[in-house]
This record gives C-alpha cells, sequence and structure tokens, in this order.
C-alpha cells in the first residue's frame, strides 16, 4: 500500500504540532550531542530538531483545512515561549536519547493542553500520557545516559508554533502561527 493513502483510499499526512529550532541551535545542539559517547542508537539529523507540542498522526488531507482552522483559533502565550532543555535522558520504553527541561514554563504546558483540545473535536484524540517536552536527539537508543563533557543548556526562544508533516524522515513546515 502506498504509505501517502490510508486504508479508505484516502491520502493522507503525517502531522504534528511542534516548536521549531532555529538553525544556530541546531548546530549547537548537534555539536554538543557529537561530543557524547553514545553507545548505540541512530542520531536525529539536526535538521530535524523540534520540540513536539502535539503528535497527530495520519490526517486525511481532506481535514488539513480544518486543522489548520481548529490551530489558528487556539489560545496562544502573547509572548515568545522561552525554557531551557538542560537534562538529558534515556526513555527506555520509546527507545530514545532525548533532552528535557528540568522547568517546564507553564506557558508551555498551556499550548500544549490548548490544540490538544482543539483538535478533539476533529477526532485527534489527546495522548493519555502527561505532556512531557523533550527534543529527540536518537532514536532506537538502548544504552545508558551518555557523559556529557559539557552540561546541557540550550534555551529554545520560540515565536511561533508550527504544523509540520513527516515525509521520508523529512519534517515539512505547513504552517505556523505567533505565540
Amino acid at each position: 500500500m502506498d504509505p501517502g493513502i490510508g486504508e479508505t483510499g484516502e491520502p493522507f499526512k503525517r502531522l504534528f504540532f511542534a516548536l521549531d529550532c532555529v538553525a544556530e541551535q541546531r548546530r549547537a545542539i548537534a555539536r554538543w550531542r557529537s561530543e557524547l559517547d553514545m553507545e548505540t542508537g541512530r542520531p536525529v539529523p539536526s535538521a530535524n530538531f523540534h520540540l513536539t507540542l502535539m503528535f497527530i498522526g495520519a490526517a486525511g488531507t481532506a481535514q488539513l483545512p480544518a486543522i489548520l482552522a481548529a490551530a489558528a483559533g487556539v489560545k496562544v502565550p502573547g509572548e515568545a515561549l522561552t525554557l531551557v532543555l538542560d537534562r538529558l535522558e534515556v526513555w527506555r520504553s520509546a527507545k530514545a536519547l532525548v533532552l528535557v527541561p528540568s522547568q517546564m514554563p507553564a506557558a508551555l504546558r498551556q499550548l500544549a493542553y490548548a490544540l490538544q483540545q482543539a483538535m478533539l473535536p476533529l477526532g485527534f484524540a489527546q495522548d493519555p500520557r502527561d505532556y512531557r517536552p523533550h527534543l529527540t536527539l536518537a532514536r532506537d537508543y538502548r544504552g545508558s545516559e551518555p557523559e556529557a563533557l559539557v552540561p546541557a543548556e540550550f534555551v529554545l526562544r520560540a515565536r511561533h508554533f508550527t504544523l509540520f508533516e513527516s515525509r521520508k524522515g523529512q519534517y515539512w513546515p505547513l504552517a505556523q502561527w505567533p505565540l
């Protein structure tokens, strides 16, 4: 079956909302990651570094206008979101090496929740787990937490949130909304 055609024969896209990283930040995180003694895993391309707000998954292309309209109606903080990615963790169940903030701004949690609520009427159920912001450094990671020569401290300042499409291992921005 064509990966872009669903069971009903309708074309679909794999979508998610995220806070994007600027190019300079991507390079800095990639340099820092290259100094880790990673035992295993597949490094995520630095072009794909982002902080997921909500994973939608497969959505029919006919649903895209409703998704865009719902996202446009989400209440936003009214200012840039700032958080510090300062902890390295291994998520064993997800087999991922991730950067996470030790402190989550309330505005970030509120934005993720508002997106989940906006997508519910469209049939996209929220993840039953609590929202855990993270930036994935490596997938299929099965080792222990690698030692970092320099502690992580990456300040992410987001001025907008973006709807991305995941296509053949690359993430394509479809639309963005100011914070």
